[in-house]
């Protein structure tokens, strides 16, 4: 019966923590974060010569730590630390240390920098480091306390230069214990973002190679529509994108493939067996449509890419916008134009069939110029009548009247700024909805 229950069995045997094979990866396989790589370029050159660095002194850090979102390449530039440098990869991932029984994660931690050691120079990576390098309190388990206590000692053991560099990588870098990132330990940080519109353009055209894609086909359009994606996003874009045209029996992935993939990655599938009447389609049509010509013609707005009625996920249209570049900072101009455009659909609507038969459709603009009135007014100082300041959380309740009374003031322009410009486009407005 204990046997059966699994209660006499026996504990976790001794973990094998093998280099990782397969193809090797360079720097040169790396795109969209050249600063990263660059930050990196001294812990390849001391794994290849380490006494070079120990003959006048210095000493590396023994711990190297990534931080960024999901998705950035952090897991593969340290890969390309191991390629370029030519050592052993022994990959780990934080949450397999402590596995189905309790208490082997230190034993775990031991072997694994056990078997560095023997094959140094060598380079640990531990993924997902904070599920063992949380901060410690008081409630945690203890046998959660022994496993981030035994890489402390470990890390603390490189006395001698012995050529193994650990690298850790998170998306939570606040969370883990400061004991772990203190200096002598995991000292060097390096953060690896999202990849700006030249990144993702080199990323694009590095995947782009593995598929038969036609002339035609322009990553940098591509990228400037892809603003926040990852390089896993702009990997699996690819994909879809491939996918896609082998469906459709296409000799080669053209653009509108890889346009159908950002949308459905962005927006969901389409809903093509969706029952919408005629009425519903053209009122979705002339509500696009107000954006679209709205952002045409003011000063500031992000350029115009493409508008369709095609529904998707929750939404029965959107208009895109394809911006020149990343965006680091905006102007007052740039600001009021975001609040004319997200008002235009709801004015053409008003336009079109009346201020009683404006549809709730417009409820995501009105959060959007909502938002960005109130960051103008709070935080940015574009008030004339509140001055420039910042304003907080703590604001006395006669201020905060003042401050919504001003952000009113700029919804209440901008809606009336769109609504003059698409009256006097009306004609326009009716030819965009026939296209």
């Amino acid at each position: 019966m204990l046997e059966n229950s699994g209660l006499m069995k026996a504990g976790p045997g001794q973990k094998e923590w093998e280099p990782a094979t397969g193809k090797t990866v360079k720097f040169s396989d790396v795109h969209g974060i050249d600063e990263a790589k660059e930050d990196l370029e001294e812990i390849v050159e001391f794994l290849r010569d380490p006494t070079r660095f120990s003959t006048l002194g210095g000493k590396l850090p023994k711990g190297v730590l990534l931080t960024g979102p999901p998705g950035t390449g952090k897991t593969m530039l340290a890969k390309a630390v191991a390629g370029e440098a030519g050592v052993p990869f022994l990959f780990a991932s934080g949450s397999e240390f402590d596995e189905i029984f309790v208490g082997t994660g230190a034993k775990r931690v031991r072997e694994l920098f056990a078997a560095a050691r023997k094959k140094q120079p060598a380079i640990i990576f531990i993924d997902e480091l904070d599920a063992i390098g949380s901060k410690r309190s008081a409630k945690d388990q203890h046998y959660m306390k022994q496993t981030l206590n035994q890489l402390l000692v470990e890390l603390d053991g490189f006395k001698e230069s012995e050529g193994v560099i650990v690298i850790g990588a998170t998306n939570f870098p606040e969370s883990l214990d400061q004991a772990l990132v203190r200096p002598g330990r995991f000292d060097k940080k390096v953060v690896v973002p999202l990849p700006d519109v030249k990144g993702r353009a080199q990323i694009l055209v590095h995947h782009m190679r593995d598929v038969l894609s036609d002339v035609a086909v322009d990553p940098l359009i591509l990228a400037r529509g892809t603003t926040g994606f990852s390089g896993a996003d702009l990997q699996n874009l690819v994909n879809q994108a491939a996918i896609q045209a082998s469906r459709e029996g296409a000799k080669g992935v053209g653009m509108k493939h890889f346009e159908w993939a950002k949308d459905k990655i962005l927006m969901g599938a389409e809903r093509r067996s969706a029952v919408i009447s005629e009425k519903e389609k053209r009122m979705t049509a002339y509500h696009e449509a107000g954006h679209a010509l709205v952002a045409l013609y003011t000063d500031g707005a992000i350029p115009l890419h493409k508008v369709t009625c095609m529904p998707r996920g929750y939404t029965l249209g959107v208009t895109q916008f394809l911006p020149t570049d990343d965006r680091v900072s905006s102007s007052y101009t740039d600001y009021v134009a975001r609040i004319d455009v997200s008002m235009g659909g709801r004015a053409a609507e008003e336009i079109i069939y009346g201020k009683n038969l404006v549809t709730s459709g417009c409820s995501s603009d009105l959060k959007n110029a909502t938002q960005v009135a109130t960051g103008m007014i709070r935080y940015y100082g574009y008030s004339d009548e509140l001055g420039p300041v910042h304003f907080g959380d703590d604001t006395s309740p006669g201020k905060r009247n003042e401050i919504d009374a001003e952000i009113k003031r700029l919804l209440v322009d901008g809606f009336a700024r769109a609504k003059t410009l698409l009256t006097d486009k009306k004609e326009e407005l009716h030819k965009s909805t026939k296209l």
